[in-house]
Parts: C-alpha cells; sequence; structure tokens
C-alpha cells in the first residue's frame, strides 16, 4: 500500500485559501455553490480543451460505485465526504487503491496516510487536495502544472509557501563567465580565473541562485583515474611511535604569501559574450526542479578543471576560496569577466543576491566547506552525502581506507579525475609538467604509508571551521552509506548543535543515492518550502514545521518519523564478549583468529571484495579462521540505537603491528529495506515536459542480516589519530574502536551480531600477514547507545 509523508503541507488561515485559490484560478465569485464542483473538476483536467473532452473524461470516472462523475455532477446529486475522496482519489491516481477499498475515497486516503475533512466547505477541501500528493510523486498542483495548467508567463505564483513551474524552461537564458577568484593555485604571478554557467529563466525579475559547485562538471579522466589507483595488496607497516601534541598537526593560513593583484577592469558589458545550448551531464536533478519554479542555477568546476586555471586540489582551502568566489560574485561581491582574456567585467544584475549551494558527496562536501567560510549572501545550504572531514574518507585512526566500492582511491586519484583540463590539447601541453609535478607533491602529503593525521588533512577538515557557519544547513545522508560514511554527517551535526542557526537533518535507509525523487517522502516540497523562505523572504512556517530530524523507518517501507535530535540519548546498553556470544556479564577466555588466507583465497576476496563482504556476514567456513563471530540472544524487546556504537577490546597482536577491523549486524529472517531503491516505473516531471527522472522508492526483500554498522582502527592509534603508540608483540593493548554513528531499529525476536576481524577486503590496506590476534573476552564489551522504546518518535 501507497504511504507518502507530507512534512511541508502548511496549515493556513481561510482568508489565504482564497487567495491563493485565486492566484492559481480554483476561485471564481461568479461561481454558484451548486456547480462549484464542476467548474473545479473542468478547471483540473488541463489536458482536455474542449467542453465534450473535459465531459468524456467525467463519463469514464465514478463518483459511486454505479455512478459516473459526469451523471453524478449533470443530476446535481448531494456532495458527500465519500463521494469527494473518490473523485480525488482519481485525480490523485489511486485507482487500484480504489478498486481495492470497494471505490470508499475516504478508505483510501486513510490507507495512505492522509486526513479528510468536511466538504462543506468544498474551497477548503479542494485546497487541501492541491496540496496533496499524487501516486505519481508530485504535488496535485505540480501535477497540473506539468500538463500544463498554468501559462508560462514567467511571473511568480505562490501556492502554500511554495514556488509554481509558471517559468518557461524552453527558452532559458544560458550564458558562460570567468569569475576572478582570490587565488594563485598555479602560481603563474595572475589569480585564477574559473569558468560558470549560468541556466535562468528569461524574466526582468531578480532572480535567487541555485549554486553547485561540482568539480564533475566539466567532465572526468576516467581512463588517467584508473591509472592513478593505487596498489592495496601492500603490507601493513610498524610506525615509529611518537608523542605529538594537537597544535603540531594544525592548520594556519600562511599570511606572509603574496597574492597577485586583481586584473584591471578595461569595460564593462551587459551581456555575456558566450552562450551554450546543453549543460553537462552532471547537471543537478534539484536544480532543474526550482529552474521551472523561478530560480536561476550556476555551475562550477573549479580550479583545475576545463576551461578555467588553476591546479586541482582535493578539498584544498584554495579550491573551497575558488567556489567561494562565485557565491561573491552572484552577490554582487566580485568580479567576473566575460572571457579569459579581454578583461571585461559583467555583473549578476539578474540576481537578488540571495544564494543556495546545493549537491551531492563532492558538489555537497564544497557547499558545506564554503558555508564554514562564512561568505556573505550564502542563505542556506542543501548538503547531500557529504564530506565534513576528508580524513574521515580516505583514512580512519591510524588507517589508510577506501571509501566503500573504491579501494586505492586517495586524495591525488580523485584530483587526477577532475582535472579536466587534459580535454583541451594546448591546455594539456601547457601544463602537463605543472601537473605531475603537483600530484608528486599531493602523494607525498597525504602519505598513504603513514595514515596518520596530520596539516594536510587537518586543512581540508571543515569541522575546524563550522563555528564560521552562519546560515541554515540541511544536511541529508543515508545511513548505509559506506562511500561517504554517516560520521561525516554525525560529527557537523554535533558541531551544529546549539549555533543558533535553524538546521534540518534528514536521514534515510540508503546508499550513497539522491532521495529528491523518493514517492513516500515530499523531499523537493520540503526544499521549495525551505527555499522560498530563505531565498525568497516569503514567511512560512517551515523552520518549526519540518521536524529537526526525519528519520526512514529500517523496519518497514514508506514509513519516516520526525525526531528532536540524534545521537543525545544518556542511556546506554552494554554486551560483554564471550565465546560466540555478546551476554550481559563478563566471561573469562580468550579467542583467536589471524590474518592470513591461502593465496588462492586471498585473490579471491581481494578481487571480488563485495562477495567476501557477504561471505563474512552470512559467517562463512572458509573465512573463519580470520574471523570472531558474537551474538545475542533473540532479543525479548524491541530495541534502539542512536548514535555511536563503541567496541573496547583487550587485544594483542602476534607481531608489532596490527589492525582490527569490526561489524555489527542484525540476524533474523524477516523482511528488511533494500539499501537501494527500485525505480517505479514512472517518470517525475520537473517543470512542463522538463528534465524527468525516474520515481524511486525503497522496498522490503527477505533476508537473514542487516549489517548495521562498522568499523576500523589501527593498534598502533589508540590515543588519536595524529599520535603514535608503540605496540609490542604479544603484549595486551586496550582500544576503543567507535563504530560509524546510526539510528537503527532492532525488533524483538532478532539477535544482535558482531564481527570482529583485521583485513577488510572493500575498505582496508590487504597485507594478508600471518599476524594472529588474541581477544581477552573478560576485558571486552560492545557499548550501544539505547533508546528503549518508539516514544521519541512523533
Amino acid at each position: 500500500m501507497t504511504k507518502i509523508h507530507q512534512f511541508a503541507k502548511q496549515s493556513v488561515d481561510k482568508s489565504t485559501e482564497i487567495a491563493e485559490l485565486s492566484a492559481v484560478g480554483f476561485y471564481d465569485d461568479s461561481w454558484r455553490k451548486a456547480t462549484l464542483l464542476r467548474h473545479l473538476l473542468y478547471h483540473a483536467l488541463p489536458e482536455y480543451h474542449s467542453l465534450s473532452s473535459k465531459n468524456m473524461w467525467l463519463d469514464e470516472h465514478l463518483a459511486t460505485p454505479s455512478t459516473s462523475i459526469l451523471t453524478f455532477i449533470t443530476d446535481k446529486q448531494a456532495l458527500t465526504k465519500t463521494i469527494f475522496y473518490t473523485i480525488a482519489s482519481q485525480l490523485l491516481g489511486y485507482d487500484t487503491e480504489l478498486t481495492d477499498n470497494a471505490y470508499d475515497g475516504q478508505q483510501v486516503f486513510k490507507s495512505v496516510g492522509w486526513e479528510t475533512t468536511d466538504v462543506s466547505d468544498i474551497y477548503h477541501a479542494w485546497y487541501l487536495l492541491l496540496n496533496t500528493h499524487t501516486k505519481n510523486g508530485l504535488l496535485f498542483i505540480d501535477e497540473l502544472a506539468s500538463h500544463g495548467y498554468f501559462k508560462t508567463t514567467n511571473q511568480r505564483i505562490y501556492f502554500n509557501g511554495k514556488s509554481m513551474a509558471t517559468y518557461d524552461t524552453t527558452h532559458l537564458v544560458q550564458e558562460t563567465v570567468w569569475v576572478e577568484t582570490s587565488v594563485d593555485s598555479d602560481l603563474d604571478g595572475q589569480l585564477d580565473l574559473i569558468q560558470v554557467d549560468i541556466q535562468r529563466p528569461d524574466t526582468t525579475e531578480k532572480l535567487p541562485a541555485l549554486f553547485t559547485a561540482s568539480p564533475y562538471y566539466q567532465g572526468m579522466m576516467l581512463k588517467e583515474n584508473d591509472a592513478k589507483v593505487h596498489h592495496v595488496n601492500v603490507p601493513l607497516v610498524r610506525k615509529v611511535p611518537k608523542q605529538v601534541a594537537r597544535d603540531v598537526v594544525t592548520y594556519q593560513v600562511d599570511e606572509t604569501v603574496n597574492r597577485p593583484f586583481a586584473r584591471e577592469i578595461r569595460g564593462v558589458a551587459s551581456a555575456a559574450t558566450k552562450t551554450f545550448t546543453t549543460l553537462s551531464g552532471h547537471a543537478w536533478d534539484l536544480n532543474n526542479y526550482f529552474l521551472s519554479r523561478g530560480f536561476a542555477v550556476a555551475y562550477a568546476s573549479g580550479i583545475g578543471t576545463r576551461h578555467s586555471d588553476g591546479m586541482q586540489d582535493t578539498g584544498s582551502p584554495d579550491q573551497v576560496e575558488s567556489m567561494k568566489n562565485v557565491v561573491e560574485w552572484l552577490a554582487g561581491n566580485r568580479v567576473a569577466f566575460t572571457d579569459r582574456t579581454s578583461q571585461i567585467a559583467i555583473k549578476a544584475d539578474w540576481s537578488n543576491h540571495k544564494i543556495a549551494m546545493t549537491g551531492r558527496s563532492y558538489l555537497g562536501t564544497l557547499a558545506t566547506a564554503v558555508a564554514a567560510t562564512g561568505v556573505a549572501g550564502l542563505e542556506t545550504v542543501i548538503a547531500e552525502a557529504s564530506i565534513s572531514d576528508w580524513y574521515q574518507y580516505y583514512r580512519d585512526n591510524g588507517l589508510v581506507i577506501a571509501p566503500g566500492g573504491f579501494p586505492g582511491e586517495d586524495m591525488d586519484v580523485l584530483a587526477e579525475l577532475v582535472y579536466s583540463r587534459m580535454k583541451d590539447p594546448a591546455d594539456w601541453t601547457r601544463t602537463q609538467k605543472q601537473w605531475q609535478q603537483f600530484q608528486t607533491k599531493t602523494k607525498n602529503l597525504q602519505d598513504r604509508e603513514n595514515g596518520n593525521y596530520n596539516i594536510f588533512w587537518d586543512a581540508r577538515n571543515y569541522l575546524n571551521r563550522s563555528h564560521h557557519i552562519k546560515t541554515d544547513i540541511v544536511l541529508v545522508h543515508g545511513l548505509n552509506d559506506w562511500n561517504v560514511k554517516p560520521r561525516q554527517v554525525y560529527r557537523l551535526w554535533q558541531a551544529l548543535r546549539g549555533n543558533g542557526y535553524n538546521n534540518k537533518l534528514i536521514l534515510h535507509q540508503g546508499q550513497h543515492i539522491n532521495i529528491n525523487n523518493n514517492r513516500s517522502l515530499d523531499f523537493a516540497d520540503q526544499m521549495n518550502l525551505w527555499l522560498v523562505t530563505k531565498l525568497l523572504g516569503q514567511p512560512s512556517q517551515v523552520s518549526t514545521q519540518l521536524p529537526n530530524v526525519i528519520w526512514q523507518d529500517n523496519t518497514q517501507s514508506q514509513s519516516w518519523h520526525g525526531f528532536n535530535e540524534w545521537g543525545t540519548t544518556i542511556n546506554t546498553r552494554t554486551y560483554h564478549l564471550a565465546a560466540g556470544q555478546l551476554v550481559k556479564h563478563a566471561t573469562n577466555g580468550e579467542v583467536s583468529f589471524t590474518d592470513q588466507l591461502s593465496h588462492e583465497l586471498f585473490e579471491q576476496s581481494a578481487k571480488y571484495f563485495s562477495r567476501w563482504r557477504d561471505k563474512t556476514l552470512r559467517q562463512s567456513s572458509d573465512l573463519s579462521k580470520t574471523q570472531q563471530h558474537f551474538k545475542t540472544p533473540k532479543l525479548v524487546d524491541d530495541q534502539f540505537i542512536d548514535g555511536e556504537v563503541t567496541l573496547t577490546l583487550r587485544v594483542k597482536s602476534s607481531q608489532n603491528i596490527g589492525l582490527i577491523s569490526a561489524m555489527l549486524l542484525d540476524y533474523g529472517a524477516d523482511d528488511y529495506l533494500k539499501s537501494q531503491p527500485t525505480n517505479q516505473g514512472v517518470k517525475i516531471d520537473r517543470g512542463v515536459n522538463f528534465a524527468q527522472v525516474d520515481l524511486q522508492e525503497f522496498e522490503m526483500e527477505k533476508a537473514n542480516y542487516k549489517l548495521i554498522t562498522l568499523g576500523h582502527i589501527n593498534l598502533q592509534n589508540r590515543t588519536n589519530v595524529w599520535q603514535t603508540d608503540d605496540l609490542k608483540a604479544e603484549q595486551y593493548v586496550t582500544v576503543n574502536i567507535t563504530l560509524q554513528p546510526t539510528l537503527y531499529h532492532l525488533r524483538a525476536g532478532h539477535q544482535l551480531g558482531l564481527i570482529v576481524y583485521a583485513t577488510d577486503f572493500e575498505m582496508t590496506i590487504r597485507g594478508n600477514q600471518g599476524i594472529v590476534y588474541t581477544i581477552d573476552l573478560a576485558h571486552s564489551l560492545l557499548t550501544l547507545p539505547a533508546q528503549n522504546n518508539t516514544q521519541s518518535l512523533r
């Protein structure tokens, strides 16, 4: 059964309802009450252009199980609540649900999870209907717009606090400028220029801008990237023990660097001299949605990308500064030129100087980083699956760690992928030698041999500057995202807590994906209400109406809940480790495992690491010597894990080196929510026949287990990530491994499982070394941040 959660539906007073219905053509003083439903229905069929064709549709649909809508309105029968919602269900596309509920529209609305209202005030009922989602993923008013209800006048219309799709996307202004940055990353004595592509409706209205900073936008160097990937079948090496203070690895801006002077402005242009007809394949879907709703969109790849100056330096202060400079130009506070040589300046005179940054992954990362500069004009950020600390992306607790699915990737590899200046032969010829030297420097600074936190990583840790964030932020993240892992958003959310701004968090059960095209959550509506408030200054209830945290339930499909917080519970639940078990009380004993596989099994695991993971989760016997598995008895009650799980181990290594990995699992034959949504066979329209995308939904599947979270640590980084501790062979040490944060519902009858091992074939280096690890069970335990029940859901 379809369930749709509409967090962005606002309650307004009667006068506002009438004013908004009038603005969108669904109110007329001349309409008599007796024929009011007829008028509303005729207006709600924009694809039918004659009275007879509209009547045809009405004659094909039912008001009661035995009466067509046309007969009903022709005979002027009394409108009941059941009849209204039977008609409404068909307008919204819930025909199957209507059949399943014996043509009782009220039951359909109840099954979808919506309230109904008395229909004596039909305008009120119709207003609520227009603000209800169709089965195809759009508000009814937006569905009508996609079918040509509104004329594309390029005039803004608000409805229920949201901007309607009234802007013409068939004749967009598409222009290119070059923003002069404040960095000289290629050290040529000139400030770097970066290309910015702007797409906007052709209107005289001053428009808010959505800016997406995407190093991928100008194309990717896939072949060169693959050749750069590091070998990961290498041994873990001993690090020289060293006490290091935090300030030794703290990045400081070098104020002594002499920056080049800004270019002389030789003239001013009122129009760009370069246009384009098609966007790169990396246009952002959420941006497309807002183009038809009267927002401008800007894209920049930044320094070290095609048609721009500079060197590509993943996550660096220079890269962030260059993207910040684009915001400054959009806000009217920086110079841009019409090309790279003439020095003819151009202003963003179409902009209302209010900007939001949008994007997922690297794109959302740079949005977060720019927000941490405190730049003026940036009114909000919508950051999905964003990195807040690059060390936590390519390293973890003193270990070189790959993002899930990408063994051997690192900062220099990612830089190679997006150094798209290679695509222009002459530019590549000029910059090739410098680029290769720059990459050598990056390789040395990132230091794959050591894996410790250093100044290089500190410069790319945006949490250090989170106190400079002076805007409301929306964060979106998948709790099953093992690429940009949940710690990235958790630590940022913690840093933003109590900063005086209104921040929102959406936690879904997906991997590294978008949720703007999800059926059961009104994400686009929420962002419409959010951006109209933040960038257009329209009053709304968005700050209080949207929950601080929206969480997707992992135990059932199409279920989303509101929370006030994430990870603030003070309750804990502790399990001690026993042989094969997680128990309530400490137990004496030792268990051991090795980190060495046969040559054949090692090669298979390295090549097919996803198979290795699946075999690990299902406790395959051929891996049993390299892992220790622990399980609780079947749970009597439901449990909620809310935050970061800590695994405390007293462990020894047979050598003076060592690493520990751990997975936390949910065991039980049951229905589990897939972490990858399924296409629903429907396209969502982002305007009027514009930029359509697949409607998606998370579905359930039968399984025997589910990975909850995981973590890794180098045993020589027991104190912190910048200090190297000593480790002696066969000597016990105590280590605390903080697993990736989660918000997870464990069902009664299931078992909580823990797997302790060393090499993670997807994420760590793979030495296949004959190390034996021994765990002292009496002093090893698992601590869970716990909610005892569902009372915190709202």
